[in-house]
């Protein structure tokens, strides 16, 4: 007799088999059609007109999409190959197989709806009580964009090839006026070559136009940044009430330089410094994370390479939080987060800033990490009550939980999920995207959490 499980893929099943017998009551899969279930969707569902053939069901779409991202399957193409190949997918699909331009074209159409998703999807966490605002940790990660940095256009390559078209133009308008005095090489459509040299003059004045206006934009950031470097060494040196040695910070200097470059793929991505080394074409995506559940509350994506302008933003995705959420109490961030204006903007919130204002050394000494806390009261200056206050203990246990929120977050999505670049082009829909991605680690974290209960 075989010791061996009988397989055999030929006799017919003698009832037709259900798909809720096909996945764990605790997956992955049916924990996001539940929660999906939950959700108003009513705004998406009145966008159909009702007219041609029968249209998949938002609430499956929206399914597939979710747990897509949040297993690391983004490419609309691999989800519906995923559609016959996973039993997850097929789960969630109740074994239809709708196409990749149905699911490509949902996604576009929908991203805009996709934050008021992201707010029901945390109501639902709320109610199932895993989530309640407390503390929350402002990061942000660079994102590649749908673009390769070596399809740019720098401004000194863009002026080089501007003067070499005017000069052919030159000599295209005098071959024109002696036309009746000398052969014209043949083949030679003289006013067709002088537009096509027109066009790419117009679209590189274009380009340059647009490079100028960043470069004022990024003067603006230096400007702040600079202003708060300057503030930092103030409250030092009144705190020590030495003169601070070194040099002191250099004011930028503006004006367009000659590396400068747009995309011409992607022209509202921007050339960003990675943390591993190098530059890329990219966006900053930012994310707040709620420190005590490590999901994330509010999510938004910006051209931007410094971070120093994110706290309004951040501080208005907090403002649309629903009450019942959560206050925030305190806001955890970096020292690419820290100026005088973001200190008071947090204060003005009702939120207490905990932000690094210098890059702390790795190893502290004993003596150091074990000193008591300072014991004057801060002054009026908000610089000097961060200080004060990251001089505490209570400061310093406090934004020694950021690094344990805001990186693992990332870490998980680019690592595990393996998103590491987005798949749209345009800021607008590289933020609806990213809103996606937020949603789908919010699931899988909420899922995670639920199982713990």
């Amino acid at each position: 007799m075989s010791r061996f499980v009988q397989i055999d893929r030929d006799t017919a099943y003698l009832l037709p088999p259900s798909v809720q017998e096909w996945l764990p009551e605790d997956h992955l899969a049916r924990f996001i059609v539940e929660t999906v279930e939950q959700l108003d969707l009513s705004e998406l569902n009145r966008e159909y007109a009702g007219r041609g053939m029968a249209a998949f069901p938002p609430a499956m779409l929206l399914a597939l999409l979710f747990y897509g991202y949040a297993t690391g399957e983004f490419s609309s193409r691999r989800i519906e190959r995923a559609t016959y190949d996973s039993v997850a997918f097929r789960f969630i699909a109740a074994n239809t197989h709708p196409d990749h331009d149905t699911i490509a074209a949902f996604r576009k159409r929908f991203l805009p709806q996709l934050k008021g998703l992201f707010v029901q999807i945390l109501q639902v966490a709320r109610a199932l009580k895993l989530l309640k605002v407390g503390n929350v940790s402002l990061d942000g990660t660079k994102v590649k964009a749908n673009a390769s940095k070596h399809r740019a256009l720098s401004y000194g390559h863009a002026n080089r090839i501007e003067a070499h078209l005017k000069a052919e133009v030159e000599q295209l308008l005098r071959l024109a006026e002696q036309a009746d005095q000398r052969n014209i090489p043949d083949g030679m459509d003289v006013p067709a070559e002088i537009a096509r040299r027109e066009a790419r003059l117009a679209a590189i004045r274009q380009a340059k136009t647009e490079i100028e206006a960043r470069a004022r934009e990024r003067l603006n950031a230096e400007r702040q940044e600079y202003e708060a470097k300057v503030a930092a060494r103030e409250v030092r040196q009144k705190k020590t009430g030495k003169k601070i040695g070194g040099k002191p910070p250099k004011p930028p200097t503006g004006g367009v330089r000659e590396s400068d470059q747009i995309s011409l793929t992607d022209d509202e991505s921007r050339i960003m410094k990675t943390s591993g080394g190098g530059f890329e074409q990219a966006y900053n995506a930012q994310a707040l994370t709620d420190v005590d559940t490590k999901l994330i509350v509010g999510a938004f994506v910006t051209q931007q390479t410094g971070d120093v302008k994110q706290i309004e933003p951040a501080l208005a995705c907090l403002n649309e939080l629903p009450a019942q959420l959560g206050n925030p109490e305190h806001l955890l961030a970096d020292t690419g987060y820290c100026s005088k204006d973001n200190v008071r903007r947090c204060e003005a919130a009702g939120l207490t800033p905990v932000i690094a204002m210098k890059r702390d050394a790795h190893h502290p000494s004993v003596q150091e990490r074990f000193a008591p806390g300072p014991s004057e009261p801060p002054g009026d200056d908000p610089m000097l009550r961060l200080h004060h206050r990251l001089a505490t203990p209570e400061g310093k246990a406090m934004y020694a939980r950021r690094k344990t929120t805001s990186e693992p977050v990332f870490g998980v999505i680019k690592h595990v999920l393996r998103f590491r670049q987005f798949l749209l082009r345009g800021l607008k829909a590289v933020d609806g995207e990213w809103s996606l991605v937020s949603i789908a680690w919010n699931l899988r974290r909420m899922h995670t959490l639920r199982l713990a209960q």
